[in-house]
């Protein structure tokens, strides 16, 4: 309740408080995903975002704004929804000032000023930014296509790539 986080990612500035988080963390840079969704080509680095996952599948929606009809299937995408109606950003940036609704963005930010690529492909060694960026890259290694057209079937890497071509 110290709000202590002596367990501390070596690859960039997570820490945490309890070892297993760290361990849990660290999968974002290794891009190991040991949990799979049974109903779809989904793969992730802890069960919680696995059993999250599993509400795209079976529609449940249980946030709800109390403000307008907006719902979604996670309480985070609830909170973010919220900062919407009250524009409130309190992360800022000390070298610049923007600011940001969520502290995870104002760390990312503080990347673009440092020049600092913590993410590293363990297949070929090129570094990002960000983590979902190592992500999607890891797919050009692995062949995975977990964006699939309902229409016809055609597989992709990137949802925008698929998207775009549902348009």
């Amino acid at each position: 309740h110290s709000g202590e986080k002596p367990f501390r990612c070596a690859r960039c500035p997570y820490a945490s408080a309890h070892l297993d988080n760290l361990k849990r963390h660290q999968r974002v840079h290794t891009g190991e995903k040991p949990y799979k969704c049974p109903l779809c080509p989904y793969a992730c680095g802890n069960l919680a975002n696995l059993k999250r996952h599993g509400r795209i599948h079976s529609g449940d929606k249980p946030f709800r704004c109390s403000l307008c009809n907006y719902s979604c299937n996670q309480s985070m995408n609830l909170k973010r929804h919220m900062l919407r109606h009250t524009g409130e950003k309190p992360f800022a940036c000390a070298q610049c000032g923007r600011s940001f609704s969520r502290s995870s963005n104002l760390t990312q930010h503080q990347l673009l000023h440092t020049g600092e690529r913590p993410f590293r492909c363990v297949d070929c060694g090129k570094a990002f930014a960000k983590g979902a960026v190592l992500l999607s890259h890891r797919r050009i290694h692995t062949g995975e296509k977990p964006f699939v057209c309902t229409q016809c079937g055609r597989a992709f890497r990137e949802r925008p790539a698929l998207l775009h071509h549902q348009r």
